[in-house]
């Protein structure tokens, strides 16, 4: 199977800062990969593993980006691409999902583009299907289970009152969940071999993309406002004394405020 796992580097600092246009300023900032990927590559890994092929591991952003492609190859994937140029910065889902699109024709051929269902410093899950929609295949989202049949994917997704099992036929995108499988740890003798791999770097000319629909240009939205809830003070009541002590000084509080 010819697999891409698409991957964003996140930030992982409470300090994060806002440009004048809302957008996320990402230099200087602490990162991390989000934390579904992780087991978006190792679904794509573990299918490569099971059924033979490749994975190539694709993330947009800029030049410290390649970190999480770093740990992608330490983790066993065979090829990483950067996405990076100046005309993607503060692309929304939609810019993103069509530059994420122009990467996957690239690449050529491939049987299934894998994402995490979501990006824990938006939470939109929005770009998957965006891409999905740009590439024109089929998309099952929140997969907590795939398998192979012939040329289909059979996916399954869990709800509160039950479970659905799908049968897609290849090439397709999916979207996973954290419950689909335990990341795999990286092996020395991976690191090793993922240290002898490059990373491939592509920017807009190299895509063929379109400017007007990368990056801002290409976002018909825009973060107005981020703000930060107020803290809520709450009065506390330390008590002591024998465990009789402490229930009959808590039964008298409780029926103070009229909670018994």
């Amino acid at each position: 199977m010819n697999i891409i796992v698409f991957i964003k580097q996140i930030p992982d600092s409470d300090e994060v800062k806002l440009d004048e246009n809302g957008n996320l300023i990402r230099s200087g900032a602490g990162t991390m990969i989000n934390p579904v990927d992780k087991n978006a590559l190792e679904a794509g890994l573990s299918l490569r593993d099971r059924f033979g092929g490749k994975v190539t591991a694709v993330t947009m952003g800029p030049p410290q980006a390649n970190d999480v492609l770093k740990r992608a190859l330490f983790m066993g994937c065979d090829e990483a691409v950067l996405l990076s140029d100046r005309a993607f910065g503060g692309a929304d889902t939609l810019a993103t999902g069509y530059v994420l699109s122009m990467a996957a024709k690239k690449l050529g051929s491939f049987d299934l583009a894998i994402f995490g269902n979501k990006a824990s410093d938006a939470e939109t899950a929005q770009t998957g299907p965006v891409t999905a929609g740009f590439l024109g295949l089929p998309l099952v989202t929140s997969v907590d289970d795939i398998d192979l049949d012939g040329s289909a994917i059979v996916c399954r997704r869990s709800f509160t009152n039950g479970t659905e099992t799908s049968k897609t036929t290849l090439p397709a995108v999916v979207t996973v969940t954290p419950a689909i499988n335990t990341p795999r740890f990286m092996t020395p003798a991976n690191v090793i071999e993922g240290l002898k791999k490059g990373i491939t770097v592509w920017n807009c000319t190299d895509l063929g993309c379109d400017e007007a629909r990368c990056g801002v240009k290409g976002s018909p939205s825009r973060t107005k406002r981020v703000t930060v809830p107020p803290v809520r003070e709450v009065d506390s009541t330390v008590i002591s004394g024998s465990s009789e002590e402490t229930a009959g000084i808590l039964a008298g509080l409780l029926a103070d405020m009229h909670l018994i």
